[in-house]
């Protein structure tokens, strides 16, 4: 609802992006799911919808030209290997992955014959393009730190990119010059500017707002059988209604904002 709000405030397009590059999680009754909602909430998309199942090639260009400045890895670490080595007693406890893949030399046979994903590596990126910067609608000023990035994956073993480069990419080229989204998401942003600048991408504003949650502060969660749009329409609430109450912060009743 704020980012069609925002559009339509200020003569700008809201755009519809379908993010199914993960092929264990994206089906078609959940896209569709998506324009029934948008339909029933009074909510309307400019221009086709951008479906990054189909943009593989852009995602792949913008790969290659971080592998030309040597600023990837191949990453042959499986899940469990990575958690074993964080909780490790000699490890580190932190978050970040711990980098085992990094010193190692390129191998395209193993390469040809392992699954792999593709890590950034920050500490090169971040000799060549800095500590980012980047300023939310509300003219805030947020300064990134080194302990804010690791050697995020650009692209997985089972999809040709990840969330963060898959999203620059689209942003510059859809034109998107302000990007509203959860709080949630907020931590993702250093790496994605870390991204543009190093792709030499326009930096949009951003627009991070509260999410909705129980209200004993739970997350909406469908294992915590949180009600859908879809059960909310089943059950005869007016979707246009709906929208302009959330703008103005009346939420449903057994709901409140969880604030940063």
């Amino acid at each position: 609802m704020l980012g069609h709000a925002h559009a339509r405030a200020s003569g700008g397009q809201f755009r519809l992006r379908i993010e199914d590059l993960d092929p264990g999680r994206c089906r078609p009754e959940f896209v569709a799911g998506i324009f029934e909602d948008l339909e029933w909430l009074g909510l309307r998309c400019d221009g086709e919808p951008i479906v990054q199942s189909q943009r593989t090639a852009l995602y792949q260009q913008a790969l290659d030209r971080l592998k030309e400045q040597g600023l990837v890895y191949a990453c042959f670490c499986t899940r469990a290997e990575i958690t074993q080595s964080l909780t490790a007693p000699h490890g580190d406890a932190g978050t970040h992955y711990p980098g085992t893949c990094r010193p190692l030399s390129d191998d395209p046979e193993r390469r040809a014959t392992t699954p792999h994903c593709w890590r950034m590596d920050c500490t090169k990126a971040l000799e060549i393009a800095g500590l980012p910067g980047w300023t939310e609608e509300d003219g805030r000023k947020f300064q990134s730190k080194a302990s804010d990035f690791g050697d995020a994956i650009l692209a997985r073993k089972d999809a040709p990119s990840s969330y963060h480069l898959a999203c620059v990419v689209d942003d510059a080229e859809s034109g998107v010059n302000l990007v509203v989204r959860g709080e949630d998401l907020r931590p993702s942003t250093p790496t994605q500017r870390l991204l543009q600048t190093l792709l030499d991408l326009p930096e949009p504003a951003y627009l991070h707002h509260p999410l909705v949650t129980h209200d004993d502060g739970r997350r909406l969660a469908k294992r915590d059988k949180a009600p859908t749009l879809e059960a909310m329409r089943a059950n005869g609430a007016d979707g246009p209604s709906l929208a302009v109450e959330l703008l103005e912060g009346q939420l449903p009743l057994g709901f409140r904002l969880l604030r940063d």
